[in-house]
């Protein structure tokens, strides 16, 4: 599932072509995929200017000349990718927008969803949400403040979207293993110096995964080359029985409150 980095790279590399421009039309191969019935949702998408895009969590926000906005969640299998007809992936899309300069599909959203909402109903979705781990605001401070009094396991508290916006299976191990922590311990353990650790890794890792755009297997448009960079750079998602890169111990691959866990059960404590 997509999470804050691949959202992210999503964000930075699509603004350039659609931010500004007008969707000139629309089509609905899964009407699940969409909030409204197909006919209103054709009435009201075409002529909308796009004009900006914004994340939140593991959401993208689509800001429309109207004022309301169209809330993407990618879920399971989610994925995006813009250009033309000749281009486009060898997979069904359940929703697509059209521009003059090419055209942005929603693909393998059949958990996920494109909602047409107002700014009210917007808020609604999103208040529920942590605070976004690489905000300037989300100081040591704040950290503590939120993981006081959390008994959970720390893998189970960190892909928590109320605890912190944004983390899921892959980076919550990523993050425990360059803290140099066991996913199954609980956050009632945590000493202050593995807080701080704790603390820095969810920084450091997510910034890293950023920066070289997330794990996604497969190019945003032709030409493409950041888009899944940081898979290669994963230390222990899905890896489970490689070398640690650490210690070059085995890693361990197992579930953790029914969810993939990888770790190194000799240099994670």
């Amino acid at each position: 599932m997509p999470e804050l980095p691949e959202m992210e790279t999503y964000k930075n590399l699509l603004s350039p072509f659609i931010a500004g421009n007008k969707i000139v039309s629309t089509e609905i191969e899964r009407e699940k995929t969409i909030n409204l019935p197909a006919e209103r949702w054709m009435r009201e998408i075409p002529g909308q200017t796009v004009n900006g895009i914004e994340r939140r969590a593991k959401h993208l926000i689509f800001q429309l000349s109207s004022g309301n906005v169209l809330l993407l969640h990618l879920m399971l299998g989610g994925k995006l990718y813009f250009g033309y007809g000749a281009e486009k992936p060898e997979r069904t899309a359940q929703v697509t927008l059209k521009f003059n300069h090419g055209t942005l599909y929603f693909l393998g959203l059949r958990l996920g969803y494109l909602h047409l909402l107002t700014p009210e109903q917007l808020q609604g979705v999103l208040q529920k949400l942590g605070p976004e781990p690489l905000d300037a605001a989300f100081t040591r401070g704040r950290f503590e403040e939120r993981i006081r009094g959390q008994r959970g396991r720390l893998k189970t508290v960190l892909v928590d979207q109320s605890f912190l916006s944004g983390i899921g299976n892959c980076y919550s191990d990523e993050i425990c293993f360059a803290a140099e922590l066991k996913p199954s311990r609980t956050c009632t353990s945590l000493q202050e110096r593995e807080k701080d650790r704790l603390y820095a890794a969810i920084r450091s890792v997510l910034q890293e995964a950023v920066r070289f755009g997330g794990y996604m297997d497969m190019p945003l448009y032709s030409g493409d080359t950041l888009t899944g960079g940081f898979d290669d750079r994963c230390r222990v998602y899905d890896r489970g029985g490689e070398p640690c890169t650490r210690c070059g111990s085995p890693l361990t691959g197992t579930k953790l409150a029914g969810r993939k866990c990888f770790y190194c059960d000799h240099c994670q404590k």
